[in-house]
């Protein structure tokens, strides 16, 4: 099962981060074949490291708890805040390198009205996303608690600035969250890994 991982930095730890990234690389390379998305949140001028971005398909909560726990920077006391929740993958696109991007995501108390039957299966992607998702979504999931049964918000790469993708993932965020508005937060976003 996909978990989203969101770890969010501590304030002034760059030179820590610089220091650990090979390792914190070489713990990523365990996890290759189940990664399914990666990479650093920065500041809107794209110098900073805010934070690190992963979808990564594992056994359940418990692997997904520990796959957060174990994480170099994690361990070195880098992380304020970490969210591990499980997701639905509905759209996912090879992100390019060097080109810049924008996570847009939202948490909501649990709506049973959207992945029970809206985001699982073809006809389910589609009433979301469209016949032919935008091209500048790269990747879309559904966030679910453990069950399944129900989301608890949407997490988003796309291939624009911060205002242009919340008006791109609007739409099927608030389907996803049985159409009660949902405040987006919108923040630079870069592919990770070694490549």
């Amino acid at each position: 099962m996909p978990f989203y991982v969101y770890a969010q930095d501590q304030p002034e730890v760059a030179d820590q981060l610089m220091e650990l990234c090979e390792e914190h690389w070489s713990y990523m390379d365990r996890f290759d074949g189940r990664l399914i998305l990666r990479g650093p949140t920065v500041s809107d001028d794209g110098e900073e490291h805010t934070g690190s971005v992963h979808v990564v398909d594992l056994a359940g909560r418990a692997e997904a708890e520990r796959f957060a726990r174990e994480e170099p920077f994690r361990k070195a006391g880098l992380y304020r805040d970490l969210t591990v929740v499980a997701a639905v993958v509905l759209l996912r696109r090879e992100p390019a390198a060097d080109v810049p991007y924008t996570l847009v995501t939202a948490q909501w108390s649990v709506s049973a009205s959207a992945t029970g039957g809206a985001a699982s299966g073809d006809a389910g992607r589609q009433r979301l996303l469209g016949a032919e998702p935008d091209d500048r979504l790269v990747f879309v999931a559904a966030l679910v608690d453990d069950e399944g049964t129900g989301t608890t918000g949407v997490v988003a790469a796309v291939r624009a600035l911060p205002d242009e993708a919340r008006g791109l993932v609007r739409p099927f965020a608030e389907r996803l969250a049985g159409g009660q508005a949902v405040t987006l937060t919108a923040q630079r976003w870069e592919r990770g890994g070694r490549n």
